[in-house]
């Protein structure tokens, strides 16, 4: 057993207990070995130093075996010289083999058996000195103590290391100076170069004075280039902002392991011109549901500005059945899709004329800190669902990046082919977009609705089975195989629930029947309440009124002395045409042949796809010009008379049609509307000028 004592390292091999050990972990006073049959035991280290016979038989290699082509590259060729010319010798100090022998023999006045670590520097220091190299104890032990901690580059002189992070060997502070202006440019507008290198110039010279040699023109544009590496600093402010708020670390990952379990919400604007219920052109706010476990675009509405009842309402379009529309390719119905139809239809009958979108109940709902999200209607909206309600971070839209990455898809794969479509800025807009024939925010809302059918059924690069990942799945095929691992059941809303959800207001029911948003609706179950109070809501004389604002088709009043809804349709529906039959909707080349329960095809998939992005570009059909183009005016007051389309989602069952309805003309669908004929808005100061 040596005489003197030594640090005890990892891989150490020492012996103990009459067998040879092998040193694995250390921790605190605690030492983990391993014998020569692989079985494991923990010694407390003064047990182990104190025991009988223990001994340290082979010392652990010291770091020095990395070669020096690989960290001393770039370095002056002296430098390089010098630091392995150290090399040399302080090997031979820790090992007492030359470098260039490491499996020779020991040299006596170097073993680290006999000769204590003091004793092998005083040597070596003596044999430096004979050979004509004048080198005190200190600066040895000092470069022994940097070779063991940073291996052979620790043997360079620090001023001629380069840092490894693209700058060189430029002068720290100039690099700390120019990170400095490049951080605290983020949230400013984007300048040039030579800005930044002032402000470069004039910190330095604030913090450390006038003395502080600067880079050359050359030099200053390599290090802001290395500094500015994937910032935008230069670039788009938008982008640089959006970089500035990812986590600096590793991103995290939330799975979510069946239908509903996490969805998230947003808004964005669509770079599109529409005609507004006004009849003003300008553009339209989306907002988007997205389930996280199969990717489904769940819900989505077309609004001005999204407000809470709107996002409220969002959440109870989800957990109803899309019914088919008229002039869908039957490939987009529920029952030719891959989704479980048949074992869905026990649930709730409705999904026999649904479209291939899933009914998804949420579970826990993730929104950023918008107002219309942080309202008390929409956190009502979420308790009486029973969902769990959870904000993002300030300012952070990371924390929801799938509903980003979908609303993304929505501007290139649909908007971008809208007439009126503007860019999404000013460099990428035409001469004047709002002079195309643009649809109307209604007309918009059921082609979206057409192409979110055609979305499910699209393979999505983020729904792959991870063994294999070569095959991407479609959201409502991710839909099918989760419903049947994970054994989920959607429960849908039904008409009262729904109806409970929409916005409400308070309304008298006069003769004529009730006047919402200058629109008349009207029913006979409305004739024994009419000019009656209700007896409930503010002052006890108006009637509460439910409506939607996606669907202008109906109303529903409460029924406050008998309980229960009044369904009452607006007065103008059945004898204006609907916005979807202004167009000339060529059926011939859409509405695929009926082939009952046969699976549908990727190929008809496809073609329905293309049609509706071919309708979608074509815009609205007007009537021809006779002399000269219509006015943007006159688009606007034909804007002003189109109605919007029959019901888009499940209602309560509308009431029986009336015999007076029943025994309308045969003849009226044939007959020549007359042109539109715009009326001024009376103005009594201006008629009573012409009396004079």
């Amino acid at each position: 057993m040596p005489t003197h004592s030594r640090l005890l390292r990892v891989g150490d091999t020492v012996r103990f207990d009459g067998r040879l050990h092998t040193v694995v972990a250390l921790e605190g006073t605690a030492v983990r070995l391993v014998d020569e049959a692989v079985s494991a035991s923990v010694v407390l280290l003064p047990h182990l130093l104190m025991s009988d016979g223990f001994e340290v038989v082979t010392a652990a290699s010291p770091r020095m075996t990395v070669p020096a082509s690989a960290v001393l590259e770039g370095l002056p060729p002296k430098a390089v010289e010098r630091a392995e010319w150290w090399q040399r010798h302080l090997v031979e100090v820790l090992t007492g083999r030359p470098a260039h022998a490491p499996d020779g023999p020991v040299k006596t006045e170097y073993d680290p058996q006999v000769r204590s670590l003091r004793q092998r520097e005083l040597a070596k220091a003596a044999e430096i000195a004979a050979s004509g190299t004048a080198v005190s104890l200190t600066v040895l032990q000092d470069m022994r103590a940097r070779f063991e901690r940073e291996g052979i580059l620790g043997l360079v002189d620090p001023r001629l290391r380069t840092v490894p992070d693209g700058t060189g060997r430029a002068d720290r502070r100039v690099v700390a100076a120019l990170r400095q202006v490049v951080d605290g440019q983020t949230g400013k507008s984007t300048v040039s170069a030579q800005v930044l290198r002032r402000r470069m110039e004039r910190l330095v010279e604030a913090e450390h004075g006038p003395g502080v040699p600067l880079p050359s023109r050359a030099t200053f544009y390599r290090l802001l280039a290395a500094v500015t590496a994937g910032r935008h600093t230069l670039g788009s402010a938008r982008t640089r902002r959006s970089l500035a708020k990812q986590s600096d670390g590793m991103f995290g990952q939330l799975t979510a392991s069946r239908p509903g379990e996490v969805m998230e919400i947003d808004s964005t604007p669509l770079d599109v011109l529409v005609v507004h219920e006004d009849g003003t052109v300008d553009t339209v706010e989306m907002t988007g549901l997205v389930d996280i476990a199969t990717r489904t675009l769940a819900a989505a509405v077309l609004r001005p500005s999204t407000k809470a009842v709107d996002a409220a309402l969002l959440l109870a379009r989800a957990m109803t059945p899309e019914p088919m529309r008229p002039g869908w390719a039957e490939a987009l119905r529920m029952s030719r899709s891959v989704l479980p139809h048949a074992s869905l239809m026990a649930i709730d009958e409705r999904l026999s004329k649904a479209a291939a979108i899933p009914v998804i109940t949420p579970e826990t709902i993730v929104c950023d800190r918008g107002k219309a999200y942080l309202s008390d209607t929409f956190r009502a909206a979420c308790r009486s669902l029973g969902l769990s309600f959870q904000p993002c971070h300030p300012d952070t839209p990371t924390d929801k990046p799938h509903i980003e990455s979908t609303l993304g898809s929505v501007a290139t794969m649909f908007t971008q082919y809208l007439p009126g479509h503007k860019g999404r800025s000013t460099e990428h807009r035409g001469t004047d977009p709002a002079s195309q024939p643009l649809w109307s925010i209604h007309q918009l809302q059921e082609l979206l609705q057409e192409w979110i059918v055609i979305w499910q059924n699209r393979p999505h690069d983020g729904l792959r089975d991870p063994f294999m990942p070569e095959r991407a799945m479609s959201p409502n095929e991710k839909y099918a195989a989760l419903v049947a691992a994970a054994g989920y059941v959607p429960v849908p809303l039904g008409p009262q629930e729904y109806i409970g959800l929409l916005p409400r207001e308070f309304r008298a029911i006069n003769s004529y029947g009730v006047r919402i948003r200058h629109r008349t609706y009207d029913s006979p179950e409305l004739t024994p309440f009419r000019r009656q109070p209700s007896g409930t809501g503010p002052g006890g004389r108006r009637w509460e009124v439910r409506y939607d604002p996606y669907d202008i088709s109906r109303v529903w009043v409460r029924n406050h002395r008998e309980g229960g809804w009044i369904t009452a349709l607006w007065r103008h529906l059945r004898t204006t045409p609907t916005p979807m039959g202004e167009l000339a909707w060529d059926h011939t080349r859409r509405v695929l042949a009926e082939r009952g329960t046969d699976p549908v095809t990727e190929q008809e998939i496809a073609q329905a796809a293309v049609d509706l992005l071919d309708r979608a570009a074509d815009g609205p059909q007007e009537p021809p010009a006779k002399a000269s183009p219509r006015s943007r005016k006159d688009r606007k007051v034909a804007a002003r008379t189109r109605t919007t389309s029959a019901p888009s989602w499940p209602r309560p069952a509308p009431e029986p049609e009336t015999e007076e309805a029943e025994t309308e003309p045969e003849n009226d669908s044939h007959e020549t509307l007359a042109d539109v004929v715009p009326l001024g808005i009376f103005d009594a100061r201006k008629e009573a000028e012409t009396w004079w």
